[in-house]
């Protein structure tokens, strides 16, 4: 029993310098530049976290062998994964804080929660809340950011991402170019042609592709029934 007692620590101790063993890759992945460094280091760090999950799982199979037989067996919840999508974003002249709530993310081992950073873009980890490994990918920033300097912290029920801005003092009117594109009005432009009936027809076609489905609907059903009538003749 003193024996397997002693395993069991060691087991513990092990696992905890697997843990900070990650907790440095993902610092050393947060300053990577280089795509193929990044991909090393995340496949270094998915070797150890299914190192500490095998290790877990083993130390708790242990355990329940050490049950009376009566006892029921407690079993391991599994972990879903969430991608989350709603977040709040503030900004200074030197960063653009984004706002993430997520209830009890404080009581989460600090090496399970991380973000990964980018020129462009940033993900947010949240592994093991309350049996969920929680994901925030934003791409396509606005502007670029400086990935070393960026950096996050660990609030009551949230988790506050600081961009570092790459142009200090710079205003950012979205979070992402894709948010901005959206909102600029597209205006159909007539082109300048020898033939105004080929500039009409790209006007309809840009009308047609930024239009929600009523507008396609009607504009095929115009295109359909001219065509009818020009076969007619």
């Amino acid at each position: 029993m003193r024996s397997r007692i002693t395993a069991t620590r060691l087991e513990a101790k092990y696992v905890n310098t697997l843990r900070l063993d990650v907790a440095e890759l993902n610092k050393l992945l947060n300053t990577a530049v280089r795509q193929r460094v990044k991909d090393v280091l995340l496949i270094e760090i998915r070797k150890l976290e299914t190192e500490i999950t095998t290790l877990k799982e083993l130390s708790e199979k242990n355990s329940v062998s050490d049950v009376p037989v009566n006892s029921a067996p407690v079993s391991k919840p599994k972990c879903y994964e969430v991608k989350l999508n709603n977040y709040a974003w503030d900004q200074s002249d030197k960063f653009v804080k984004i706002f993430v709530t997520l209830k009890n993310v404080q009581n989460v081992d600090p090496a399970d929660v991380f973000c990964v950073f980018a020129p462009k873009s940033v993900e947010l980890k949240v592994n093991g809340l309350d049996n969920r490994n929680y994901s925030l990918p934003i791409k396509n920033l606005l502007e670029e950011i400086d990935a070393e300097k960026s950096h996050w912290k660990v609030k009551t029920d949230n988790v506050v991402i600081f961009l570092a801005k790459k142009k200090v003092g710079s205003k950012w009117s979205h979070m992402t170019m894709f948010e901005k594109k959206a909102h600029e009005p597209r205006i159909p432009k007539l082109d300048q042609s020898d033939d105004p009936s080929a500039g009409l027809m790209d006007m309809m076609r840009q009308i047609y592709e930024d239009g929600d489905d009523d507008m396609k609907r009607t504009i095929a059903k115009a295109w359909t029934e001219s065509r009818e009538k020009q076969m007619s003749f």
